[in-house]
């Protein structure tokens, strides 16, 4: 039914929330700014950063805007400590997957960091192409699935956004394709639903056998 998967990063495929929100707790500590909330911080989670910023900061200029992205990624990057790690089960699932199916990823993440988790997984060549929030633009506008779709020129109705937060999902329905749910990232199901998924998972190791439910024609649950 589907030919193309396409995967949020943060959320989805990765445990970073504790990095992203120690990160930009410590970069506003840096500016003198308010200290977001841990709820503040995992509620942008998704959004380019730039967007995440003032989602939090709703009168930052652009200087300061362009100072906490430093500062954020200064810590993201090398001196938090905060570990992240892969979400149960998505290593083998994705191999898997990726002998039957076209892969891809569309991120709020920027190019920087997102080659740097490809790298440090080992996940790089399983995706056929990769988009990120600071070379088109920020979700939910479905410019970056446009972008995807384009370039690998299979049909909206082929393809398939799989990510954790309502931006990813409104993203999906917005670019006319089908969206899936996975419920253990940063945003509450009750987020998720409003955007209509076509099913939702709460591990990423149901992923593989509700697909082969439907390739089978077997009515999904």
């Amino acid at each position: 039914m589907y030919q193309l998967l396409i995967f949020d990063w943060d959320g989805t495929l990765i445990d970073s929330e504790g990095r992203i929100i120690s990160s930009m707790q410590a970069a506003a500590a840096d500016l003198t700014l308010p200290k977001p909330s841990d709820a503040a911080v995992r509620n942008i989670i998704g959004l380019g950063l730039p967007e995440a910023i003032l989602a939090i900061y709703p009168d930052a200029d652009t200087a300061l805007i362009e100072a906490l992205r430093d500062r954020y990624a200064h810590y993201f990057l090398s001196a938090d400590p905060t570990e992240t790690h892969l979400f149960p089960g998505v290593r083998e699932t994705l191999q898997s997957l990726a002998k039957t199916h076209r892969l891809a990823v569309a991120t709020g993440k920027s190019r920087k960091g997102l080659n740097r988790a490809l790298t440090e997984t080992g996940l790089g060549s399983l995706f056929e192409i990769t988009r990120c929030a600071d070379e088109t633009t920020s979700k939910p506008d479905p410019h970056m699935l446009e972008e995807i779709i384009w370039m690998t020129d299979v049909s909206s109705k082929a393809a398939l956004m799989i990510g954790d937060t309502e931006y990813d999902l409104e993203m999906g329905q917005r670019a006319g394709m089908d969206t899936l749910a996975v419920t253990y990232g940063a945003h509450e199901v009750e987020r998720l639903l409003r955007w209509k998924p076509v099913h939702q998972i709460d591990e990423f190791s149901e992923l593989q056998p509700w697909l082969g439910r439907l390739n089978s024609g077997t009515q999904p649950s």
